[in-house]
């Protein structure tokens, strides 16, 4: 299997991830007979014989004509492939379970356009795409994902049977491009450990339970205390009460608080499904992890931080 692999590399030039812009040459476009086009080459050679047998001048003409349909169709097909400029694009985070989506920029330069070209990553979904001529056309190739980290799509394959479908080109290419999946958060997760601590003088910032000052929508974690009952029995659907005042709620995610019998990755998924509540929530949170910790803090930039270090934990 591994001398296989290695004559496939070797045989469609697959070295790992490319700088871009990759250009599919004539050397990197491949192109072979569909099974229409071999039951097409099928006909044509009984036509011949029969033309043969009862020397039939109009048969000869016609067979030459579709003969040459044949080959006016395998070239246009290599040309519609050959020479499209690839670049990779943006890729978002995700989180396991979802589908990653990875963009990528395809440049014609030519001044006709190229119609069904159809691209796939390996385990995904086929897209199909026409391009416009001398310009950029973007496309997002999904993958599913199933285990946190960083993901390659590795393989993208290019292929096209335009315009009679009878020859297929192909050819693979490979952009340098990863999407970071963040851990898949527990369904069903006890609340987070809260705590209050006082704040002396100065203006009031956070939640706490002087002031009213709103409502949003009800989270799993939220006192009943809160639930405005007002609002329900006007059949509206369930909120909470939010206060300000003279405390910050704070969360602290704490690797080691966890229970022990707990595995790392079900530890990460409860962790990951507390900082989703408290960020929800607007609360003041930070991260415990062994050997990383990331100070209380609010924000969409402490967000990231902490889903980074979730999805990065022990790779």
């Amino acid at each position: 299997m591994q001398a296989v692999a290695s004559f496939k590399r070797w045989l469609f030039r697959l070295y790992g991830p490319e700088a871009a812009p990759i250009v599919l040459t004539q050397r990197r476009v491949y192109v072979l007979p569909t099974g229409a086009g071999l039951t097409y080459a099928a006909a044509l050679g009984l036509m011949l014989i029969g033309a043969i047998n009862y020397n039939l001048s109009l048969g000869y003409a016609l067979i030459f004509l579709l003969a040459g349909l044949g080959l006016t169709a395998l070239l246009h097909t290599f040309r519609n492939l050959v020479q499209i400029e690839i670049s990779p694009g943006r890729a978002e985070p995700v989180f396991a379970g979802e589908s990653a989506h990875f963009g990528l920029q395809l440049l014609n330069r030519r001044k006709q356009g190229r119609f069904a070209i159809n691209l796939n990553l390996v385990g995904g979904d086929a897209i199909s795409t026409d391009m416009a001529a001398d310009a950029v056309t973007s496309v997002n190739l999904p993958l599913s994902t199933h285990q946190r980290g960083w993901l390659r799509p590795g393989r993208v394959t290019l292929q096209t049977r335009y315009p009679l479908c009878l020859v297929r080109a192909w050819s693979y290419v490979e952009p340098d491009m990863r999407c970071l999946v963040y851990p898949r958060p527990e369904a069903s997760a006890p609340p987070p450990p809260l705590s209050a601590s006082g704040e002396a003088g100065g203006s009031r910032s956070g939640k706490g339970t002087e002031d009213f000052s709103g409502l949003r929508t009800h989270q799993p974690a939220d006192s009943p205390r809160h639930v405005a009952w007002k609002a329900v029995a006007r059949g509206q659907p369930l909120l909470t009460k939010q206060f300000t005042g003279a405390s910050t709620v704070q969360v602290w995610l704490d690797w080691n608080a966890l229970p022990p019998d707990l595995g790392v990755e079900a530890r990460l998924s409860r962790l990951t499904r507390w900082l989703l509540d408290a960020h929800a929530q607007g609360l003041s949170y930070g991260l415990c992890l062994p050997g990383r910790t990331i100070p209380l803090d609010q924000g969409t930039r402490q967000f990231q931080d902490c889903l980074e270090a979730l999805a990065l934990h022990g790779t």
